[in-house]
């Protein structure tokens, strides 16, 4: 499936912190913001984008949280990738109830559950036009889903990253404590991390640079706002090489 010309983003790597899934709740799947993600996620797909996302574990890890307390750093990281599996099984059960093929690729084998991550089979899977959900990170700990992120667009080629987060861009501070906060339309990847910007991390921002592709912040959480990013429209905050 091709997009058409007139979209100014082919094949993109979508992004969603898992405490977008939560909801209002303090921690788990809420299923009804599950399934709005995956209507954005779908009405973007029809139209002919190749689609992969990556998706956080915080907001079942949350809730482990206070087990967590003391554990052994790769202990508790791996717990945090399982959690990923979770999130991305939920996000495939909503995606197809859409009607929208679907395949979840885990860094860690596991399949009974899913498949494991194979980039020229993911590759193959995009080229179907089927979304491809990568779940488990990297596979190793010490490494965030940001990083994750960022290291599967670079493999799956795509033209950008999408963090679908809470706010609908990159503000001079955070608008929901700071009322007049104003918001980035334009940073570069030195800009990012020379000023300390919490979008990523700073080596999946690295890598974004390294490999030249863009990030694009936008709001997850605004009905439509997905498309219209994805058309060049709506409200958000793009970081790339400035020309």
């Amino acid at each position: 499936m091709t997009a058409p010309a007139e979209l100014a983003y082919k094949r993109i790597l979508l992004k969603v912190s898992g405490e977008v899934l939560m909801g209002d709740q303090g921690f788990g799947i809420d299923m009804n913001t599950v399934k709005a993600v995956a209507e954005e996620v779908a009405e973007v797909a029809r139209t002919g984008v190749e689609l992969c996302l990556v998706i956080g574990g915080g907001n079942i890890f949350r809730g482990l949280s206070k087990a967590a307390v003391g554990m052994e750093r790769s202990s508790a990281d791996y717990m945090g990738m399982l959690a990923t599996v979770m999130n991305a099984l939920a996000m495939q059960n909503a995606l197809e109830k859409l009607g929208v093929d679907t395949r979840v690729q885990s860094a860690i084998q596991m399949d009974a559950v899913c498949e494991p991550f194979i980039r020229r089979r993911a590759l193959r899977h995009l080229e179907k036009g089927r979304v491809v959900i990568f779940a488990a990170g990297t596979g190793a700990p010490y490494f965030t889903t940001d990083t994750a992120a960022a290291l599967r667009a670079a493999e799956m080629n795509c033209d950008a990253l999408f963090k679908g987060t809470s706010v609908d861009g990159v503000y001079t501070a955070d608008p929901k404590k700071v009322p007049d906060a104003t918001r980035y339309e334009h940073l570069s990847y030195h800009e990012v991390l020379s000023k300390d910007l919490k979008v990523m991390d700073a080596s999946a921002v690295s890598l974004m640079r390294e490999n030249g592709i863009p990030i694009v912040v936008f709001s997850i959480r605004q009905a439509g706002a997905l498309k219209q990013v994805v058309n060049g429209d709506g409200i958000y905050t793009v970081i790339a090489e400035k020309n």
